[in-house]
């Protein structure tokens, strides 16, 4: 919840726990929030000062590291017997942590000279632009080229989804139409990314017409695995105001109107081939795809969405139309498998006038049920859609895809019965098994706001994600659906 609080509110998340199994608990939230770069502080009790090295009741040797922090409390120094002189500190300045503000003036100008003379430029953005606060910048400097945009799974919100301009998530599950263009290109401007593997695949085969431009506040970042032509070291804020201040100042035309022109052509013809199609089901069966496009019908893609990790993430990802920045909240580097839930709690917390929505599968929710106990007790009122298909979809995905179909522990055949459960805890259930009821059920979820809410809806389980990036091969290649792949 911590780490979800920071995700959603841009301040920093604080967590109290005990010593011991306390503070271990900590351990995946806190490389989550690591692998993701999210503000955190976890405060953890620990054993009297005198205790520290015995191997004491309940000790644990906890070590904080670069990113979310460890503050570790000795039980005697929380005596309230005992009073100590405090005065917070004029400034903080930390000799490991001195990150640089803004960017070389020289480097954003060479950055301009590439992005002006582009034939066939593309932004690809990372949760950097979220956790700068830099959405309104990118928004800006993207409509004064008129260049296409995508965001990674951490970057969206960023840009408007419902933005022409926008082309989808990239990657491994990205859309068509970004693969593609990503692949095409010739000038990429790589803003608050990493180049992981789930977007550049094989990285001998990535984008290898393209000149990088790569904008990230972490000197570590740039050039490890994808070599930058251009880097810019510097907080995404100020880099992008003086890359706007100097694109607007510059006594040089525009982008040629003709050549992109011809390069949004191109990309409009990408987004007829795929277009995130899906077939539709037979005799009411639901596809996950529908769900999630219902959703943002029914909650005109305001809703603050959370997901846990698998098939449904993906979907949420790639269905739902983020208009804002900080409305889509998830796991994204670490995978962490339970944590729809208690971010979704932690985004009624800070906003508790907001439509929240827990995307969940029937496994991942049951990893952090019992929180349905406090929910109950602090009024925290989400949604939670359970895309029901009785598998662990995205491991079922692969052993479809890749081990002709042979389902080892994939499936989860002994589940309870959600919408009582629900009711067992003080809050509403909602069962849907058939198309025609979903909207008018999903409608009827959305109006209670007294209660929690459990939708199960029981979805195609044969259904996959696509598209999907082919292993080791160049962004151009994907399969499209079930036996349909690029040439």
């Amino acid at each position: 919840m911590a780490d979800a609080y920071s995700r959603v509110t841009g301040k920093t998340g604080v967590v109290l726990v005990t010593s011991g199994p306390g503070a271990t608990n900590t351990v995946t939230p806190i490389a989550t929030a690591y692998m993701d770069s999210i503000p955190m502080v976890i405060l953890s009790g620990q054993v009297a000062s005198h205790l520290i090295g015995e191997d004491a009741f309940q000790e644990t040797d906890m070590v904080g590291r670069p990113g979310p922090v460890v503050v570790d409390i000795p039980k005697d120094v929380t005596n309230p017997v005992d009073k100590f002189a405090y005065e917070y500190p004029e400034k903080v300045k930390m000799r490991s942590y001195q990150p640089p503000h803004r960017g070389h003036s020289g480097q954003i100008r060479k950055a301009i000279d590439e992005l002006i003379n582009a034939k066939r430029p593309v932004i690809y953005t990372g949760g950097g632009v979220v956790q700068g606060n830099a959405s309104a910048l990118l928004t800006e400097l993207a409509h004064l080229l008129n260049y296409p945009v995508t965001n990674t799974l951490m970057g969206l919100g960023a840009f408007p989804g419902d933005d022409e301009q926008f082309l989808g998530m990239l990657g491994m599950h990205g859309t068509y139409e970004a693969n593609m263009s990503m692949h095409n290109a010739d000038v990429i401007l790589a803003i608050g990314a990493r180049f992981d593997d789930r977007v550049t695949n094989n990285p001998a085969k990535f984008c290898t017409n393209a000149k990088v431009i790569h904008i990230d506040i972490d000197p570590a970042t740039i050039s490890k695995t994808i070599m930058a032509h251009i880097p810019i070291v510097g907080a995404v804020e100020p880099v992008l105001q003086e890359m706007l201040v100097q694109l607007k100042q510059m006594n040089v035309s525009k982008p040629n109107p003709e050549e992109i022109s011809a390069w949004w052509s191109q990309i409009n013809e990408w987004r007829k081939v795929h277009g995130l199609r899906y077939a539709p089901g037979e005799n009411g069966v639901m596809k996950p795809q529908q769900v999630v496009e219902v959703l943002d019908k029914v909650t005109n893609g305001e809703a603050i969405i959370t997901s846990d990790v698998g098939q449904h993430q993906m979907f949420g990802a790639m269905y739902y139309k983020y208009k804002r920045p900080r409305q889509w909240i998830n796991s994204g580097g670490l995978g962490t498998m339970g944590v729809g839930l208690p971010y979704a709690m932690a985004a009624k917390l800070a906003f508790p006038d907001q439509q929240v929505v827990c995307i969940t599968g029937e496994a991942s929710i049951q990893m952090c049920i019992q929180e349905l106990s406090t929910c109950k007790q602090y009024g925290l009122n989400v949604k939670i859609l359970c895309l029901n298909n009785r598998a662990l979809g995205m491991v079922k995905q692969w052993q479809d895809m890749n081990y002709e179909g042979r389902h080892s522990s994939s499936y989860v055949e002994s589940l309870p019965d959600f919408p009582k459960l629900m009711e067992a805890y003080g809050h509403v259930g909602i069962q849907i098994d058939h198309a025609d009821e979903l909207e008018s059920k999903l409608k009827e979820a959305m109006a209670i706001n007294d209660k929690c809410v459990f939708i199960n809806v029981m979805v195609d389980r044969t259904e996959h994600v696509y598209p999907m990036l082919i292993a080791g091969q160049s962004m151009q290649d994907m399969w499209l659906s079930k036996g349909e792949r690029t040439e």
